[in-house]
């Protein structure tokens, strides 16, 4: 979806509406795509259920056993580094 600023303006409400749908906005001012609304990822981590069914999908189920229970914790990632 495209429409200029001032039409945005007067529907942000709606167009946060459809981006959470997965729709791509577009914000034209003097003629030019100046913004792009889209929808926000959950921040951070790592969604180990996709990695684990991408894991069976390509045969890659030996290659890891179970991860830390702490992996997807920052700290753990510092301690990792030796940050701490």
């Amino acid at each position: 979806m495209e429409l200029g600023l001032a039409e945005a303006k007067a529907r942000l409400a709606e167009l946060v509406t459809a981006t959470q749908r997965g729709e791509r906005v577009v914000i034209i001012q003097h003629g030019e795509p100046a913004a792009e609304l889209v929808r926000c990822r959950k921040a951070g981590g790592i969604d180990f259920d996709k990695l684990n069914a991408a894991r069976r999908r390509l045969g890659l189920e030996e290659a890891a056993s179970e991860w830390p229970a702490d992996f997807d914790d920052p700290a753990f990632s510092h301690r990792v580094l030796e940050l701490e």
